[in-house]
């Protein structure tokens, strides 16, 4: 069976978001295992390895979401299908998601004026060693690839959830 040009995007989009996802992980549990040794056993740690923590679990957070959005594995609260007549939910889901995706793509151009805020001042990271922008930047490409996927979602021919309160 040849898989088109969309589905080998698609997957290779899920090994690349995958595979960073386990990268991130994996550094943060060195780094956190070896900080508490250093601590520890040594008295003292690296000056930037919670400050690197802390960005990491941002980065493993925003991955985290795209991810999620790509497979409809969101968290989900949807009253309104509970209440709504059966016929209405598919109209009703696509108006969720539109909404969701604009949240999205607001969020993401904000990110976008406040990392290009942080580039302008030359804002530093890690010591001063690293530019801000640089790890900031996940802030907008997530928020633009979740809105992008909701916006997908909207267009496609939906199926209204399965029953009443069903996520979709």
């Amino acid at each position: 069976m040849r898989l088109s040009v969309g589905d080998r995007a698609e997957r290779l989009g899920r090994v690349v978001e995958t595979a960073l996802m386990a990268l991130v992980l994996a550094a943060m549990i060195v780094l956190a295992a070896a900080q508490i040794a250093l601590r520890n056993v040594w008295g003292g740690g690296l000056a930037w390895a919670d400050e690197a923590l802390r960005i990491m679990v941002l980065w493993l957070t925003m991955l985290g979401a795209v991810a999620a959005g790509r497979d409809q594995r969101h968290v989900s609260i949807d009253a309104l299908s509970r209440y709504v007549p059966h016929r209405w939910r598919r109209g009703v889901g696509r108006a969720l998601d539109a909404f969701v995706a604009a949240v999205c793509f607001v969020l993401g151009w904000y990110s976008w004026l406040f990392v290009a805020d942080s580039l302008a001042a030359d804002d530093r990271v890690l010591g001063g060693v690293v530019p801000a922008w640089s790890v900031q930047s996940i802030l907008p490409v997530a928020f633009g690839l979740l809105g992008y996927r909701y916006l997908v979602t909207c267009l496609r021919s939906r199926q209204p959830p399965a029953g009443p309160g069903a996520a979709h």
